[in-house]
């Protein structure tokens, strides 16, 4: 059953760890602040379900998809590449190649830190645009916006020089923020927590635009 905000939904694919975070958390505020609803794989937290499962769940629910696969450094203990990345564009692409009705309406970003360098590690995708963002937040933001805003054709989004400034006067105003929903800073790390401050600041700013 197709979720009623699929066409508002962005499945967010992309490193989960302390240095990519500052992008992560651009890129979430951005979607929300584009008018969109940033989904991925934490918002999860039942432990009956296999993960994978609720991947292919939560892909179904979103028309748009975001994929950063800049991600090639070996872990420090394995010595081994993580390919959750690829992996998760992979079943992306396929749910729109060969899915039925919404599925094959699907949309997907794919970002690295530089251009051409996708290439050689996962070559099977040359000939899609793939977007640049030099491991910079505000770069992160600008790329996502413009995206969505040609993807889905709406009206009305912000700039992306906009929201880099609203992004700023948010994480200036966090302490308030979170002080208001009864929650802590280090909450924020929780990804269920954090959008739930990022739509308390934009509905803030929706009010006092009224």
């Amino acid at each position: 059953m197709k979720s009623p905000h699929y066409n508002d939904n962005v499945f967010i694919n992309c490193p989960f760890d302390s240095y990519y975070k500052p992008l992560f958390d651009a890129m979430v505020f951005a979607v929300h602040d584009c008018g969109f609803i940033a989904r991925c794989a934490l918002e999860e937290g039942d432990a009956s379900q296999v993960r994978i499962d609720k991947i292919y769940s939560i892909i179904e629910d979103c028309r748009y998809g975001i994929h950063d696969i800049s991600r090639t450094e070996l872990d420090e203990t394995s010595q081994l590449p993580r390919f959750n990345m690829p992996l998760e564009l992979g079943i992306f692409l396929g749910a729109k190649r060969f899915g039925i009705e919404e599925q094959e309406r699907k949309k997907c970003l794919v970002m690295d830190t530089e251009p051409y360098r996708y290439q050689k590690f996962i070559s099977d995708i040359s000939g899609q645009d793939i977007f640049v963002h030099n491991n910079n937040p505000e770069e992160v933001v600008k790329v996502v916006r413009n995206w969505l805003g040609t993807a889905s054709e709406r009206e009305a989004i912000p700039g992306g020089g906009i929201i880099w400034r609203r992004y700023q006067s948010f994480l200036n105003d966090l302490p308030q923020v979170v002080q208001r929903l009864r929650l802590e800073v280090e909450d924020l790390e929780y990804f269920n927590d954090y959008i739930f401050a990022v739509a308390e600041w934009l509905n803030g700013q929706s009010n006092s635009e009224l």
